[in-house]
C-alpha cells in the first residue's frame, strides 16, 4: 500500500476524523460583522438549484423574497411557500465544491433538510427527457467527497432517506426513477469512450454535485436529498437538447421537493 507521500495530494493527508481548523461558523460570523447583517435562521428546508432556473422563474413571479440574514459571500438565498412550507432556496451554486461550501453555510444557519435538484445528462437511453431520477448513489468522480470521506467508488443516500421515500412519486405527472449517477467535476470531458464505462456501470445521468453532497451528509450526519433533472444527450443530438419542459420543468421541480419534504417530516 502507498504511503501517505507516494499519494496524489486528493487522497493524502485527509484525517477525516478530525475537526476542520475553518469551519463555516466562523466564516458566516465575520460575514455578518462586516456586513451588518442579523443573525437570522433560514429555513429548514433549503433547495440548491444549481441551473438557477427554479429561482430565476419564482423571483419572476413575484413568489420569492431575499433572506436578509443570509451571510454567504458567494450567494443570495431567496425564500419562497409551496403549499404551506417555507423553502429557502440558491441559485447557480453549480458543482461539487460550490454545492458542499453552500450545503455547510445552510446547515450552520439553521437548515435541517437540504434537497438539491440538478439538471443531468442522460446515459440510460430507456425514455426521452426529461424526467427526473432520485440519486441513491452517485460516482465519486470528483474532488470535494474524498475531503469528507475515505476512498471508495461510490456515495450513497442514507437508507432513512430513501425509505422515507419509498413510493413518494407514485403517480406523479413526470416520471421519477431511482438509481445511481455519475458525479464529474470536468463536464467537458465526458469522451465516448467513458459515456460507454458509466452506461455499462449501470449508471442512470451525469451530473456535478450528489457525490459530494452525499458524502458531506454522512460524514455531517445531515439530511441531504439529491435528485437529478434528465433534460439532455449532452448536445449529442441535433436540436431540441436541454429542454426542462413546461415552464422550465420549475413546477414539476417544486412538486418534487414538496413531496419529499412532507415524506421526511416537514409540512
Amino acid at each position: 500500500m502507498k504511503s501517505g507521500r507516494d499519494l496524489p495530494p486528493i487522497l493524502a493527508d485527509k484525517h477525516h476524523g478530525l475537526p476542520s481548523a475553518f469551519t463555516p461558523e466562523s466564516l458566516l460570523r465575520e460575514a455578518r460583522r462586516q456586513k451588518r447583517i442579523l443573525d437570522i435562521p433560514v429555513p429548514e428546508v433549503c433547495l440548491l438549484d444549481p441551473d438557477g432556473d427554479i429561482v430565476r422563474r419564482l423571483r419572476a413571479d413575484g413568489r420569492a423574497r431575499r433572506h436578509e440574514g443570509w451571510a454567504c459571500y458567494h450567494t443570495d438565498l431567496f425564500v419562497f411557500e409551496i403549499d404551506g412550507l417555507t423553502v429557502g432556496a440558491i441559485g447557480c451554486a453549480v458543482g461539487a465544491p460550490f454545492a458542499v461550501l453552500v450545503a455547510e453555510e445552510l446547515f450552520a444557519s439553521g437548515c435541517k433538510l437540504l434537497i438539491s435538484v440538478t439538471s443531468a445528462g442522460q446515459l440510460d437511453g430507456a425514455r426521452p427527457p426529461p424526467y427526473f431520477v432520485l440519486i441513491e448513489r452517485s460516482l465519486r468522480d470528483e474532488g470535494t467527497s474524498y475531503h469528507y470521506l475515505p476512498p471508495a467508488p461510490f456515495s450513497e443516500s442514507s437508507a432513512a432517506v430513501l425509505n422515507a421515500l419509498h413510493g413518494a412519486f407514485d403517480g406523479f405527472p413526470a416520471p421519477v426513477l431511482r438509481g445511481a449517477t455519475w458525479t464529474t467535476d470536468a463536464p467537458f470531458r465526458e469522451t465516448a469512450e467513458v459515456i460507454e464505462t458509466r452506461r455499462g456501470q449501470g449508471l442512470l445521468a451525469v451530473e456535478m454535485e450528489a457525490a459530494a453532497l452525499y458524502a458531506f451528509a454522512q460524514a455531517r450526519q445531515r439530511a441531504v436529498v439529491c435528485f437529478a433533472h434528465v433534460t439532455n444527450q449532452m448536445g449529442r443530438v441535433e436540436g431540441g437538447d436541454f429542454e426542462k419542459g413546461e415552464d422550465d420543468g420549475t413546477a414539476a421541480a417544486l412538486q418534487i421537493v414538496r413531496r419529499a419534504a412532507a415524506r421526511l417530516g416537514y409540512g
